[in-house]
This record gives structure tokens, sequence and C-alpha cells, in this order.
């Protein structure tokens, strides 16, 4: 029964966990256009997949545990972060709002030389790890958020942020035949960053509440 009970109290915190995760990676980037573009080719697509999904699952995980050993016990500064994740959150739906209103594609030819292996994770890890908003997003942002959950709890956020890692770079790699078309819509992204806008939204409305219960 407490084994029941522990998995559905987990579950909440493991949706809200991927669907933080796929608000802040479903977006129009070269990291993106990359792993489609490779799916395109059908060239070292499970060894591109495979890194950024790992990649991620490092960083928000190292940024759960750090962020959580970090507040340990300090209220106030879970408070601050949870009010500052909150802003950032806001100001990201609004960003995303404001995409919606404008015509955009992930333009993704097949076309150029093929890649080793080697260099196409080569590729994968510069697209992944110089980019500095990688670590606002799985560190700063998704660590803070992460550690405001109770411990038994942390592990299952950083496994549902993950898993949209995983799932969307699987979609990208392994279903670019199909979903490249979609993708050069500018109404698809439009449709699609509105959710995410909407979504970041609300995550930031939870987390200000979350905020405002523990003074």
């Amino acid at each position: 029964m407490s084994v029941l009970s522990s998995v559905g109290g987990a579950w909440p915190v493991f949706v809200q966990g991927m669907v933080l995760g796929l608000g802040l990676i479903v977006a129009i980037g070269a990291q993106n256009a990359f792993v489609l573009r490779q799916g395109l080719r059908r060239e070292h697509v499970g060894s591109v997949v495979a890194f950024c999904a790992v990649a991620d699952a490092v960083l928000i995980t190292a940024g759960v545990l750090g962020m959580a050993q970090a507040l340990g016990n300090r209220p106030m500064l879970a408070r601050g972060l949870a009010l500052g994740g909150a802003a950032f959150l806001a100001v990201y739906g609004w960003r995303a709002l404001q995409r919606a209103r404008q015509a955009n594609a992930l333009d993704v030819t097949n076309t150029g030389q093929g890649l080793s292996r080697g260099a196409a994770l080569a590729q994968a890890a510069a697209f992944t790890l110089l980019n500095p908003h990688v670590y606002l997003d799985t560190v700063l942002l998704v660590g803070s958020i992460g550690a405001q959950q109770p411990a038994p709890l942390q592990g299952w956020f950083a496994a549902g942020a993950s898993s949209a890692s995983l799932l969307w770079f699987s979609a990208l790699g392994f279903g670019a035949r199909w979903l490249a078309p979609w993708f050069a819509r500018p109404r698809a992204w439009q449709v699609l960053d509105a959710l995410i806008g909407v979504t970041m939204w609300v995550l930031s409305l939870l987390l200000v509440r979350h905020a405002i219960a523990g003074l």
C-alpha cells in the first residue's frame, strides 16, 4: 500500500518535470536542427540522440541534486530561487507567445557531406555543451525547481525532465522523415509556441504559489 501511494505521489512530480523539460527544449535552434538533419541523412542517428539525451540527463540530475544540497536548510534561499524561477518562466512564456505571432520555421536541408561518427558526436557536443542557455535551463532552472520537491521525489522530477529530452530527440532523429514537413510549416510552430507559452505561465503560477505557501 505504501509503495502504491508513493508511486501515486511521484507521478505528478514526474509529469511536472517532463512538461517543464519539453517546454524548455522544444524550440527552433541549432541543436534541434542538427539532430533533425542527422535523422534526414540517417547518419549516426542513434549515437547523436543518445549523446544529447544523456548529456541533458546528467546536467539535469547534477542540477537537481546540487541545488538540493546547496539549499539544504535555507528556506529563504529556496523561496528566492522559486520566485526567480517563476519570473524566468513567466518571461520565457511571454517570449514563446511573442514567437507564436511570427511565422518561423525550422529550415533543414538534406545537403552537405556525410560525417564520421566522431565528427557527428563532436558537433552534437558543441551544440549541447557550448550553449550557455543549456546550463541556465538544466542546471539552474530545472535544478532549482526540482530541489523544491521533497527529497524522495527529486529523482522522479529529474527523471521526468530527462525523459522529455529523450522523447524529443528520439522523435527528431528517428522520425525525421515524417516530422520534417511539419516543422517546415510556420503555422505548426506558432501553435506549438502558444501552447508552450501558456504552459510556462501555469508552471510559473505554481512556483509562486509554492513560494507563498512557505511563508
